[in-house]
């Protein structure tokens, strides 16, 4: 097992590497221009500053932490033993937003230990917001720690609700029509990882979202959790190489969430 100094060692580490990363990514950010965008499939694009950010990120890990085993979007998982920590990394959440000149994405790092997330961090570069938090460590914004929002309801503030086409129009509309039918008004900006922060600090009320990858939520699912808000189990049923459902918010605005879901 790993004791709580090697998670704080991994943690403190983490949020060295992801402001190196970021920088590295904001490089490309502010050349995008130059860049060689590729399609991956509908919506789903990439580029050079996605796959060299990543190995970045993984390069600094494996000599760090050479124990411990990797999952990218960009380079997939390494080889994974179920008593193996392992990192969750995506290098650019936020692609389109990204060679679009926006502001909306982030890098994100999760580390996963006995098939529980540990702790995760997202980091805006464009925005200069790196939002941290785990389950030894405090939710916070630029070392500041963050506060919910005070909404009982959905209709007491904004929810960010996700979609990607890996979900069906006829599977996504209905549970979209429920939510709005139910008072909710939605927000949504390209990035996943980014947008579950602000249910972290308190801008979102919470998030819905019927399918998205591991590597796009688990840094910020961490920090929600560690602000005290609640989560589905995103890992269940092998969340970590399928994606899951994503549910978050206070304990009524999920309980209301999870209605409008299963209904």
């Amino acid at each position: 097992m790993i004791d709580t100094q090697s998670l704080k060692d991994r943690y403190d580490f983490a949020l060295a590497l992801i402001r190196e990363a970021g920088d590295l990514a904001h490089g490309y950010f502010r050349d995008r221009d130059a860049l060689t965008i590729k399609s991956k499939g509908l919506q789903d694009m990439a580029s050079e500053a996605d796959l060299n950010t990543e190995l970045l990120i993984k390069e600094r890990l494996n000599t760090s932490f050479p124990q411990d085993a990797f999952l990218g979007e960009e380079t997939g998982i390494s080889a994974f033993a179920a008593d193996q920590g392992i990192w969750v990394v995506d290098p650019i959440d936020g692609t389109q937003p990204f060679i679009s000149g926006m502001s909306s994405w982030c890098v994100s790092i999760a580390f996963v230990r006995g098939g529980e997330l540990q702790f995760g961090m997202v980091y805006a570069p464009a925005r200069d917001e790196l939002f941290s938090g785990g389950v030894e460590f405090p939710a916070t914004l630029n070392g500041v720690g963050v506060q919910r929002h005070p909404g009982r309801t959905i209709k007491d503030g904004i929810v960010g609700v996700g979609y990607s086409p890996r979900v069906t129009p006829g599977e996504f509309l209905p549970i979209f029509e429920r939510f709005l039918n139910n008072g909710g008004m939605f927000y949504r900006d390209g990035s996943g990882a980014l947008t579950l922060c602000y249910v972290a600090c308190g801008r979102l009320l919470g998030y819905i979202e019927p399918h998205i990858n591991s590597w796009d939520c688990l840094g910020a699912i961490a920090v929600i959790r560690a602000a005290g808000l609640q989560t589905n189990d995103f890992l269940a049923n092998d969340g970590l190489n399928k994606g899951n459902r994503v549910l978050a918010g206070n304990e009524t605005i999920y309980a209301e969430l999870e209605r409008i879901y299963d209904n």
